[in-house]
Formats: C-alpha cells, sequence, structure tokens
C-alpha cells in the first residue's frame, strides 16, 4: 500500500485543495466550455478557497459530453494527445475522452493501486476479458497490470471456450470481466466437462455493470475465488476511479488524491452528508488533457470514511444500487432493476438471469419479468413462482404482470459489452 492510500484525513484535503485549486484554474484558462459556465454562474476561480467552495460550481453532463462533441472539453492540443477512448454511444453521440502522456502515467497508476488492493503482486497471472478498443476496460486493466509488474494475458472478450481453456493452462490467478461475463465463463466451463472451482483462478476483478450481493456471492461460489468490484468511467478516467479492497470487501475505496467525490440529491442538486444515499458527482484533481468539474454520474450509492480494516483512509463508496436514469416507474411505482435482482436471488432455485420487459396496454405500463430457473430444478413452478410475487409485493410493493420461469439457458448470455436486463418497448 502506498504512503498517500493511508493519509491522515487532514493532510488528504489539504492536497485536495491545492489540486482543486489548481484544477479550477487550469480549466477556465483552457477549456472555453467550462469558461462559459463560470461566466453564467457568476463565479470566479479564485473563489474556490475550500473544498466546500466547489458547491458553487455548476454541474458537468453527459449532455455537455455530447455538445462539445467531439473534442470540446479538452484543454490541450491535439498534439498532445496520446491517446483517445469513447463511451459506447448507446443513447447518442459517444463521450469521446482523450488523454496526455501524463494522463496515461495516472491511469495506470491508480489502476495498479486497484489490483494491489485486490491483493495482486507482480508474481501474478491476470487475464484479461475486457474488451480491447474505444472502450476503456480492456487497456485499463492491461496497463494497470503491467504498472504493478504482473504478467497480463490480453485474451479480450468473447471466444469463452478458449477463456477457459488458457485459464487452466497458463495458470491464470486473477480474471478481469464484467460479473455476467464471470459467470458464463463458469458456465462454459461445465459445459467442457471442467469444475470451473477446479481452474487456478483467485480472485475475479468485476466491474462495468450494476453487481448485487447475491450474484456477487454465486460468482465466487460458482468459480471458487475472491470476486472484488471495481468502478469507473470514461469521461473521468475509465476504471481505476475505485477499488474494493480484498481485507475488507466493504465498500470501494475512491482514489480521492485524483477525484473528489461528493454525493448529491438527485433531484435537487443539493450536496447530501456521509452516509446517505443519492447520485454520485465526481472531479477530476490531476487530469490534463480532459478535466472534468462536478461531473454527474448518475450512479446511485452512498459514501463511507468510516475506518477500514485494510487501513485505507481513502472514502469508500457503496456498489451502485442502480442509475439515476434507469429508474423504472410502473404505474406510480419506482424501482430499479438492480432491487428486483436482489430480490429473485435470495431465492435458490433462481440462476442470476432474468430480462425485464416494459410495455404500455391501453395507456397503462405494463412489467413483464422473466426469470431462468437453476439447472437442477425440479420443484413445483407455479409454487415458487407465487412465492416470488409474493416476495416482490412484501420487498418493493410491486407485483410484475406477468412473470415466467423458463429453464436454465433460456435466456441470451452476453460474451461481449456489458449484459441487458431491459427492453422496453412503449
Amino acid at each position: 500500500m502506498g504512503s498517500t492510500e493511508s493519509l491522515a484525513r487532514d493532510d488528504l484535503r489539504a492536497k485536495q485543495l491545492q489540486r482543486l485549486r489548481e484544477t479550477v484554474a487550469y480549466a477556465a484558462e483552457n477549456v472555453p466550455f467550462y469558461r462559459r459556465t463560470f461566466d453564467d454562474a457568476g463565479v470566479s476561480p479564485s473563489e474556490i478557497d475550500s473544498l466546500e467552495a466547489l458547491e458553487n460550481l455548476p454541474f458537468t453532463t453527459k449532455e455537455d459530453f455530447r455538445a462539445e462533441y467531439p473534442d470540446g472539453l479538452f484543454a490541450v492540443d491535439t498534439t498532445e494527445i496520446r491517446r483517445i477512448h469513447a463511451s459506447s454511444g448507446t443513447t447518442g453521440k459517444p463521450k469521446i475522452v482523450g488523454y496526455t502522456e501524463r494522463d496515461l502515467d495516472r491511469w495506470h497508476e491508480v489502476m495498479a493501486r486497484s489490483l494491489a488492493a485486490a491483493g495482486l503482486d507482480d508474481a501474478d497471472t491476470v487475464q484479461n476479458a475486457y474488451g480491447y478498443g474505444l472502450f476503456t476496460g480492456g487497456l485499463g486493466f492491461h496497463g494497470g497490470a503491467e504498472e504493478l509488474g504482473a504478467a497480463v494475458i490480453p485474451t479480450s472478450s468473447g471466444n469463452t471456450r478458449r477463456q477457459v481453456e488458457l485459464a487452466r493452462d497458463l495458470g491464470s490467478d486473477a480474471l478481469c470481466c464484467t460479473p455476467s461475463y464471470a459467470l458464463y465463463v463458469a458456465e462454459t466451463a461445465e459445459a467442457m466437462g471442467i469444475d470451473p472451482t477446479s481452474l487456478p483462478l483467485s480472485t475475479v476483478l468485476y466491474g462495468a455493470e450494476p453487481c448485487t450481493d447475491p450474484m456477487r456471492e454465486e460468482i465466487e461460489d460458482r468459480l471458487g475465488v475472491i470476486a472484488i468490484e471495481n468502478y469507473g468511467l470514461s469521461e473521468i478516467i475509465g476504471p481505476g476511479v475505485a477499488a474494493e479492497c480484498r481485507a475488507a470487501q466493504d465498500g470501494m475505496h475512491i482514489w480521492e488524491d485524483h477525484f473528489y467525490p461528493e454525493i448529491i440529491d438527485p433531484a435537487t442538486g443539493e450536496v447530501l452528508p456521509d452516509g446517505e444515499d443519492g447520485e454520485l458527482v465526481l472531479t477530476t484533481l490531476s487530469k490534463e488533457a480532459l478535466p472534468v468539474l462536478r461531473y454527474r454520474t448518475g450512479d446511485l450509492t452512498s459514501l463511507t470514511t468510516e475506518e477500514c480494516a485494510c487501513g485505507r483512509t481513502m472514502v469508500r463508496m457503496d456498489n451502485v444500487t442502480g442509475r439515476a436514469d434507469d429508474l423504472l416507474i410502473v404505474r406510480g411505482v419506482n424501482l430499479y432493476p438492480s432491487q428486483i435482482e436482489a430480490v429473485i436471488l435470495e431465492f435458490d432455485s433462481v440462476a442470476p438471469y432474468y430480462r425485464i420487459d416494459l410495455d404500455r396496454d391501453d395507456g397503462l405500463d405494463t412489467l413483464a419479468l422473466t426469470v431462468e430457473l437453476e439447472a437442477e430444478y425440479d420443484g413445483d413452478r407455479e409454487a415458487l413462482r407465487e412465492e416470488i410475487r409474493e416476495r416482490l409485493h412484501n420487498a418493493l410493493s410491486f407485483t410484475p404482470d406477468e412473470l415466467e420461469l423458463v429453464k436454465y439457458g433460456s435466456i441470451e448470455r452476453t460474451e461481449v459489452g456489458k449484459v441487458k436486463r431491459v427492453y422496453d418497448h412503449r
């Protein structure tokens, strides 16, 4: 563990303030978008004389990225850019992000921290099954593993039978991938006649998708590993914003010497105290190519500065319970897909695969839930269906219009990219 990770909170806040003031001044000087937003808000960079003063600055949103497409938010000339990544752009123009040489060095540094927090070191072999390309996952984990001194197997995503063979034959210690893909690797190994727990893997570093505690437990049980959550987003740097420590597995440490976090009420924008649930807002403190101030991530979580068993003093964020824009409103009931997942995975008879279909019937919204059963289930489906309906009603005050239980393997698996759970036909 580096000394920065265990700084006294007062020393850390002093470092944050110094970097914040430098970043705000730098953004105002080099990014026309921020000059305009500061002027419109009547705020001067010189007024940022405390961390709390950050609340006076306006938010940056994904819409701002798209309005400034492709490189209107860059603070450096193109000649200083060493790499460009982008978000998937599934809901519009992709968000383009750039990196200078120093940005790449910082990215490798925070990713190496994340892998070290997961218990990895330079003696480990890391099988990286995140996609390589414009998506930041693959090259983010790759650079961090190399910075740590570990050996990297850059398998990328897909070709899952080959993934299983390589993990077995090359003695992979860690697998980096989405949580849904980790389960698919286990499923594929079983189909190949290989006990997934016999693979040499000891650690799965997962991220890029929401993952409830029951799904994490499923990954750990199926593969015989410790599963460690990682968090990041392209607009801030990619993976490497926050990571769980192996010692506690109790929230992800945000590397807040580089990324300053706030939690806000998503409806009002008001900053909330530690421990309260809300939307995560992040400010970069050391980025050159793309400084980002008060970015609304859309991710719902909470923060705590309580002492961690690992000795790190950096704030921890809880796992993401959903996204502010993923809220489902069905006949006046507000709920998130992750809440539904947490309920259905309480049942041992249910596999961690489901889909939600939203539709409209005579002007009313409807929700159909399809849930996959475990392979060995041979019980009373109708009784189980009623138990699940009752549990959903008691836990969420919600009952799906349709609840279908299907045999194991019925729901389409995802080998490449993020799994899709919600299909909106309205």
